[in-house]
């Protein structure tokens, strides 16, 4: 079972507004490349974010898998 809630926080309004915009563009996305350019922008904007927390229950493996897979933010 994954995470039932995960919130963000950001320092700067602009950063959450960005991260947002990036969110509903793979969400309204209807060709695979453009949730594929939509995918990273979300994995740029998330960089942005100062604290991620998490509510629910969480697969230690699958968490541990999206680090190696995604790499770190810069």
């Amino acid at each position: 079972m994954g995470a039932t809630q995960v919130v963000l926080y950001f320092d700067r309004q602009e950063d959450a507004l960005l991260f947002t915009l990036a969110a509903s563009s793979a969400l309204a996305a209807d060709e695979p490349v453009r949730a594929n350019e939509a995918m990273a922008k979300i994995a740029r904007e998330i960089c942005k974010a100062n604290r991620i927390t998490t509510e629910g229950v969480l697969n230690p493996a699958s968490a541990a898998a999206g680090i190696a897979i995604g790499g770190k933010c810069a």
